[in-house]
């Protein structure tokens, strides 16, 4: 039994903030110094305030110029979130030439330097209100058409150099540089090797690991260097824990939920869809969309359930169990909408058959789409009753939390952030609710089709057969917070606590 007891701490007057750590014992017993972050606490009486930091982020993605997964949304919805609590945050990024520059305002030339035989063009826009630097160097490394597929372990290592030689010449001198994944893992040893005797040498370096499977030696030799290192999901970081990468750095390796950014993802101001809702008219908003659905990929405009999947269609996302989740859709008299491509051509011509195949035999009740486009994505989104993501590992996954925040349920199997955020509305009553949430989905174990059908036929017979049900947990679902606000202070608790090395 634990026993709380109060105590009193005297506080100068000048303090903002004070640190603590905790021991059972004065001498020895359990030491809680949450994990190496200690506990941060605000003073609120003082008559100083909080010193700000000033963060930059080196990354080779952001979404909406550069996106390519969900790296590009994370390094802007982070930002985005970190920048609202008062901080200064900013961004380094290639200038590619596929850049979509219709998403940059006040794109202006900033200035030009000259590192590695090259002259580097700098350029500065506001994207998504944050203040966002682009490297054009003018050797042509950043004009092939594509941010990945070139080269990119010369390009990227050229970039992630160049960016610091930017920060070094201009003497921004942030707190903390921010790096992520294999794409920009230079930065933490460059920083090491070239920068901090330099006047950088207060800044302190992060490393995000968004998903292991690329590039891990250079992840391996960024978690040496660097001073505080993430990855994008309690549960993945426990998954990935032993990896030969990881594992010597467990000391200065957490997990941090992701979150989606609710002003991007918000049914009630988006244009994408017919009508706005929020939770309180989720069920006419959810209907009009549905026919705005069916009507947009010729699907039979009869109420039955929808099933949508958004996905990159590759070996992550359980590729056989998506064809699985399609066939026993259709067999339980069901809708489907496949939104994805593949980067490998092989998949993306088996899928392309696949569709063509599908569209024949049940024509009028599911349609592969087998592109990118994220406009459409937001109908399926709140088109759709369900979205299944069948993924084989998900280091977080935001495809469930978007789906959420549309009224669309998710259907997921146990793994990564999706085990997290996903609480199965049967078998996950306790858990949820030591969290402090309500069960908000349908979930299964395995990677075969038994577990698919256990997750699927309960969510399609729950539509069918528990409908008022069904729709207060719509309802429900729309009411969570998966939004940045929580995962964003803990950011800044590590920001804090990488500073204090």
């Amino acid at each position: 039994m634990f026993i709380c007891v109060p105590c009193l701490v005297n506080v100068p007057p000048d303090a903002y903030m004070m640190d603590f750590v905790f021991s059972e014992w004065e001498e020895d017993g359990i030491y809680d110094n949450r994990n190496g972050m200690d506990y941060h606490i605000p003073v609120s009486d003082s008559i100083e305030t909080e010193n700000y930091m000033r963060i930059i982020h080196i990354a080779v993605e952001m979404a909406p110029v550069a996106k390519v997964g969900g790296l590009g949304d994370v390094v802007t919805s982070l930002s985005r979130a970190v920048q609202d609590l008062g901080h200064t945050v900013e961004v380094i990024l290639p200038k590619y030439d596929c850049l979509n520059q219709s998403s940059v305002k006040d794109l202006h030339l900033y200035q030009s330097f000259s590192w590695g035989g090259t002259e580097i063009k700098v350029w500065v826009g506001r994207v998504e209100d944050l203040t966002v630097y682009f490297l054009e160097p003018q050797n042509g490394m950043f004009g092939v058409g594509c941010v990945y597929g070139r080269n990119d372990d010369r390009r990227f290592g050229f970039f992630c150099h160049s960016a610091l030689e930017f920060i070094l010449q201009n003497e921004f001198s942030p707190h903390i540089i921010h790096c992520h994944d294999w794409s920009s893992a230079p930065v933490a040893w460059l920083y090491k090797e070239h920068y901090s005797q330099s006047r950088m040498a207060s800044t302190r370096v992060v490393f995000t690991i968004h998903n292991l499977e690329f590039g891990a030696h250079y992840i391996g030799k960024a978690m040496t260097y660097c001073d505080k290192a993430t990855t994008v999901s309690p549960t993945y970081s426990r998954d990935v824990a032993g990896h030969g990468a990881i594992a010597p750095h467990r000391e200065k390796f957490y997990g941090i939920l992701n979150g989606i950014d609710p002003d991007i993802w918000d049914p009630y101001t988006d244009n994408f869809i017919p009508v706005p809702y929020t939770c309180e008219n989720v069920v006419e908003g959810k209907r009009a969309a549905k026919r705005a659905l069916q009507q947009k990929f010729g699907l039979q405009q009869t109420d039955v359930p929808i099933v949508g999947i958004i996905t990159r269609l590759t070996a992550q996302k359980g590729i056989h169990l998506i064809k699985h989740a399609i066939h026993r859709t259709l067999e339980s008299n069901g809708q489907v909408v496949l939104l994805g491509s593949a980067p490998d051509h092989r998949i993306q011509g088996d899928f392309c058959r696949l569709a063509d195949a599908l569209h024949g035999v049940y024509h009028g009740r599911v349609k592969l789409v087998l592109t990118y486009d994220e406009p459409l994505s937001h109908l399926i989104y709140a088109g759709s009753d369900f979205i299944i993501v069948p993924s084989i590992f998900e280091p977080c996954g935001l495809t469930q939390l978007v789906a959420m925040r549309y009224g669309s349920i998710p259907i997921v199997r146990k793994t990564g952030g999706l085990y997290d955020t996903v609480f199965d509305v049967d078998n996950d009553k306790d858990r949820a609710r030591s969290l402090g949430l309500e069960p908000n989905g349908f979930s299964f174990d395995g990677a075969d089709s038994n577990g698919v059908d256990y997750a699927l036929n309960r969510a399609i017979g729950a539509w069918f057969d528990a409908r008022d049900w069904f729709h207060s947990l719509c309802k429900r679902v729309m009411e969570q917070d998966w939004s940045w606000n929580r995962p964003a202070l803990d950011y800044i608790e590590l920001y804090h606590a990488a500073r204090k090395f």
